[in-house]
């Protein structure tokens, strides 16, 4: 099996799951400098312990290299999860986003195209939903007022997967992951940064004047949410309808999931919930709105639960309590 995007924090966690069930992995990274990349390192020197786990460092957005690497091995599944995370990051390095969110994603289809892939599964995100007001969002509402380049980037993977699933018939599943958070996160988000500068006893920003709302959804949920779809690929039905209510056509074997917790959390409320656990109050600032921000997000999983019988649940003071653990412990703190 491939999993791209191996060095990073979801891909990390499911090559980690996928090698705990006995599968073969083979990791592909560029392990780039967005954040440091030891943190990235260390994730890797966790997966090479497994017997079964092999690491290939390249750049998806090379086209040659990637054509090489569908030519050299053959996969039974790909889980596409490399990719330029960060909204606001979107704002100042644009370029970033074409060359992995939009290049190198039109390589890896054509890879699988080539090969003949049974299944491609790929990270989408909650951020399509872009400017849409109404909550829950579920997978039939319409996603064409995104609001950073981000966005764009992940609503324009969903079609170009639609494409190649409608001309050349490649199963693919995207994953509209709903604010992931857990152990071996990612720096740059805003649970990280909180426990950190909570810690340190540093000021931190609440943007919207603290008046934001997210889906939170622990990795080890997001994790189980897509093992279980691996072996639920969609299926072309010739000259069946789109069922209503989803983001799937019947005619190509397409669909998008919401993988998020369904119950969003108030950014004060989250912020109480941490001060609880680390054992020490915040110290706050109001600030305007972001660029690209939006204020509110939650998951309708109802198509995901039809499909797998699973949905996120882990709670939020309880997947905190085990990343402050982890975050304590990595940083000696």
């Amino acid at each position: 099996m491939l999993v791209t995007g191996a060095a990073g924090f979801i891909g990390f966690h499911l090559c980690r799951a996928l090698l705990q069930r006995g599968d073969r992995v083979l990791g592909v990274d560029n392990c780039n400098g967005y954040y440091a990349p030891k943190l990235k390192h260390d994730r890797l020197d966790q997966l090479r312990c497994h017997q079964h786990f092999r690491f290939r460092e390249q750049d998806l957005a090379d086209r040659a290299d990637t054509a090489a690497l569908f030519a050299q091995e053959h996969f039974g599944t790909v889980v596409h999860l490399a990719a330029q995370a960060g909204v606001r990051y979107s704002l100042q390095n644009p370029a970033a986003y074409i060359d992995s969110n939009l290049v190198a994603f039109g390589n890896v289809l054509e890879g699988c195209r080539q090969r003949g892939t049974p299944h491609l599964l790929y990270g989408s995100s909650s951020s399509v939903y872009g400017a849409n007001r109404k909550l829950p969002f579920a997978e039939s509402d319409p996603v064409d007022h995104p609001v950073s380049l981000y966005a764009a980037t992940k609503k324009a993977n969903e079609l170009m997967a639609h494409t190649y699933s409608h001309l050349y018939g490649l199963a693919a599943t995207g994953l509209r992951f709903f604010t992931v958070y857990g152990p071996w996160g990612r720096p740059d988000m805003a649970y990280w940064t909180f426990t950190r500068k909570i810690i340190a006893g540093e000021a931190i920003e609440l943007y919207n004047h603290g008046r934001m709302g997210r889906d939170f959804t622990y990795v080890d949920d997001v994790v189980e949410s897509v093992i279980r779809l691996l072996d639920c690929a969609p299926r072309q039905q010739a000259g069946q309808a789109a069922t209503p209510g989803t983001a799937a056509t019947g005619e190509a074997p397409w669909r998008v999931l919401n993988i998020g917790n369904h119950r969003p959390v108030a950014l004060l409320d989250f912020v109480s919930t941490l001060e609880a656990i680390i054992g020490k109050p915040a110290h706050t600032v109001l600030m305007p709105m972001q660029p690209g921000d939006v204020e509110a997000t939650c998951a309708d999983v109802s198509a995901l639960k039809a499909i797998v019988s699973f949905e996120p649940r882990t709670p939020l003071d309880r997947g905190l309590k085990h990343f402050v653990s982890w975050y304590r412990g990595y940083h000696n703190q």
